[in-house]
C-alpha cells in the first residue's frame, strides 16, 4: 500500500471513528486481512451471507448481543471497501493495521487506538468472517466469562467426525474429572502431526506437568473458534509481550495464553449452544454452507408464523424477519404467503393477508396495507429515499414492474403487462379503485379515483375522473403519445437490406 493511500485510509478512519460511550465492555472485530484462499477481489470480509456482510453479521451481533457495548473495526487491506460497509456509527472506531503482522498485532492495533477513551472493563476478540455469529450467542459468551470470574476466555467449537480431517488448533486443558479445566494452550493441528509417536507431550502449569499423548491431543474434539474475551488491564499489560519468533514471523494472539498462564492469570474456554456461530470460511464452498445454514434459520424461525412454499428457495432480509416475529407477538394471525423464489429485501414492510407470488421481487421502502395479492414474476422496488405505498385490497398481477415513488389507493387493480414508474421530481400517484390493463405504462402521472387505463402510455399527465351520460367513469384507452425524434427514422429500402 503506497503512502499517499495509507495516509487517506488514516484520515477516512479518523473521520468515520466516533466517540466511546461509558460503558465498560469493548469489540475488537478483525476485519484486516484479504483471504487470499477465497480467490477472490473482494474481501474476505466483504462476502455476503442472506445479503449481510460477514464484518456487518459480526458487528451487528456484538451490538445487538451486547447493550451499549463500543466497537472497534481493524481495518487493513481494502480498507476503504470495509469502513464503506460498516460507515459512521456510534461508539465505533476504526483502527488501521498498514502492516499485516497477525491476530495479535491487529490487536495491539485496536488497543493503541482507542487507550485515551476505555481504562478498564471487558475486551472481545472476534474474526470479521465469522457470519453466523448471533447475538444469542454473544450474550451467552459474555455471561459465561463474567460469570467464570476467568482472566481470559476462549469460545470453542465442538468437532464431530474424523479427527484426522479436523485441521483446527485444539485446546489443551488441564485434566480434572469433569474435563472443563484450564485452557494451558491452544496447539495447531500441524504442529501436533509433527511430534514424535512414542514420546508424551508435556505441560507445566504452575507446580504440576501436564502429559498427554499425541493420540490424546489428535482426538481432542474442542477447537479454537478466534473469538476471545479479556480483562483489559491484564490484555493491555501482556499484549506487547507477544513474540513474533515463528517461522512466519507474525504476532500471534493465541501465544497470549501461555503469557496468562505464566503470570498465574486464569484462562477458560466455552462453547456456544448452536455450534454452527463459529464457521468461519477460507473458500466458497463452506461460504456457501453457510449461506444454506442462515436460510434455514430464517426458515426455522417463520415456518410457523407465515407460510414459505419452497424452505429451500426463498429470501426474506433479517430486517424483514425481525418485522414479522415482532407483528406475531400480537397475536394476530399473519396470513402472509411467500410464493417459491420470492425474494424480500431490506426495508420492505409486509402486513397482514398479504401474498407473494411466484419469484415475485420486493426490495426498498415498499409499504404494503392489508389484504394484497401479488401475482408471479412481479417486480416492486425503490431507490434508499423513495417509498412506494401499496394501500388495502390492492391486486397487482403477472410480470408487472412497479418502482420509484409511487402510492396506489386502495381497492385498484393492476392488470398484467404494466410498467410504472414514479420520480422524485415526478411521482406516480394511482388513485382507489382504478384499474389499470393491457400492455401500459406510466410514469410520474396522477390518476384520480375510480379509472380505468387500457394500453395507454402516460407521461407525466394529470388522468381525471368524468362520467360519461349514462353515469359511468369514462376509460382512457389507446393513447399513446407524439414519439420524439421522428425525423432520424425512415424504411429501410430493398437495396439497404
Amino acid at each position: 500500500m503506497s503512502e499517499n493511500i495509507s495516509k487517506e485510509v488514516y484520515l477516512k478512519a479518523k473521520q468515520d471513528s466516533t466517540k466511546f460511550n461509558s460503558t465498560n465492555e469493548v469489540a475488537v472485530i478483525l476485519a484486516a486481512g484479504h483471504g487470499k484462499r477465497i480467490k477472490s477481489q473482494t474481501s474476505k470480509m466483504l462476502h455476503k451471507i442472506w445479503e449481510i456482510t460477514t464484518v456487518e453479521r459480526v458487528y451487528n451481533a456484538c451490538k445487538l448481543g451486547i447493550e451499549n457495548i463500543n466497537s472497534v473495526v481493524v481495518v487493513g487491506i481494502k480498507a476503504f471497501d470495509v469502513m464503506d460497509v460498516i460507515g459512521k456509527r456510534e461508539a465505533n472506531k476504526f483502527a488501521f493495521q498498514e502492516h499485516q503482522n497477525g491476530t495479535g498485532h491487529a490487536v495491539q492495533v485496536a488497543l493503541k487506538e482507542i487507550e485515551n477513551e476505555f481504562k478498564d472493563g471487558i475486551v472481545y476478540v472476534l474474526p470479521g468472517d465469522m457470519g453466523l455469529l448471533d447475538d444469542e450467542s454473544m450474550k451467552k459468551f459474555r455471561s459465561d466469562f463474567i460469570s467464570s470470574a476467568k482472566d481470559m476466555m476462549v469460545l470453542t467449537g465442538i468437532y464431530e467426525g474424523d479427527p484426522m480431517q479436523n485441521y483446527y488448533g485444539r485446546i489443551i486443558r488441564t485434566k480434572n474429572d469433569n474435563g472443563d479445566g484450564n485452557v494451558l494452550q491452544i496447539m495447531e493441528f500441524k504442529d501436533i502431526l509433527a511430534l514424535p509417536d512414542d514420546k508424551p507431550y508435556e505441560i507445566t502449569y504452575g507446580n504440576k506437568k501436564y502429559s498427554y499423548t499425541k493420540s490424546e491431543l489428535l482426538n481432542i474434539k474442542e477447537f479454537n473458534s478466534g473469538v476471545y474475551a479479556f480483562d483489559y488491564k491484564k490484555l493491555v499489560e501482556l499484549i506487547n509481550d507477544i513474540s513474533s519468533d515463528n517461522a512466519q514471523g507474525e504476532i500471534y494472539i493465541t501465544d497470549l495464553i501461555a503469557l496468562f498462564n505464566q503470570k498465574s492469570y486464569s484462562v477458560g474456554a466455552v462453547s456456544p449452544q448452536n455450534q454452527y456461530v463459529v464457521m468461519g470460511f477460507n473458500d466458497k464452498s463452506v461460504l456457501k454452507e453457510m449461506h444454506e445454514i442462515a436460510r434455514k434459520n430464517v426458515y426455522n424461525k417463520l415456518k410457523n408464523i407465515v407460510q414459505i412454499d419452497d424452505p429451500d428457495d426463498f429470501f426474506i432480509h433479517d430486517s424483514v424477519v425481525n418485522d414479522l416475529i415482532e407483528m406475531d407477538k400480537k397475536g394476530l394471525p399473519l396470513d402472509i404467503k411467500i410464493g417459491r423464489g420470492t425474494y424480500v429485501g431490506e426495508g420492505v414492510k409486509l402486513n397482514y393477508n398479504v401474498e407473494l407470488g411466484r419469484a415475485s421481487y420486493v426490495k426498498g421502502n415498499v409499504v404494503f396495507g392489508k389484504n394484497i395479492k401479488i401475482w408471479r414474476i412481479v417486480h416492486l422496488s425503490t431507490f434508499p429515499h423513495q417509498t412506494l405505498k401499496i394501500e388495502d385490497n390492492v391486486k397487482i398481477l403477472w410480470g408487472d414492474i412497479i418502482k420509484g415513488n409511487i402510492i396506489i389507493g386502495e381497492n385498484s387493480t393492476i392488470e398484467s403487462s404494466v410498467n410504472m414508474t414514479g420520480s422524485d421530481e415526478y411521482p406516480l400517484r394511482i388513485g382507489k379503485n382504478v384499474l389499470i390493463k393491457g400492455t401500459s405504462y406510466l410514469f410520474g402521472s396522477i390518476v384520480e379515483d375510480n379509472v380505468t387505463i387500457e394500453h395507454s402510455v402516460l407521461i407525466k399527465k394529470k388522468v381525471k375522473a368524468e362520467k360519461d351520460k349514462n353515469g359511468k367513469i369514462k376509460p382512457v384507452r389507446f393513447f399513446i403519445p407524439d414519439a420524439e425524434g421522428k425525423e432520424l427514422l425512415s424504411d429501410i429500402s430493398s437495396q439497404e437490406e
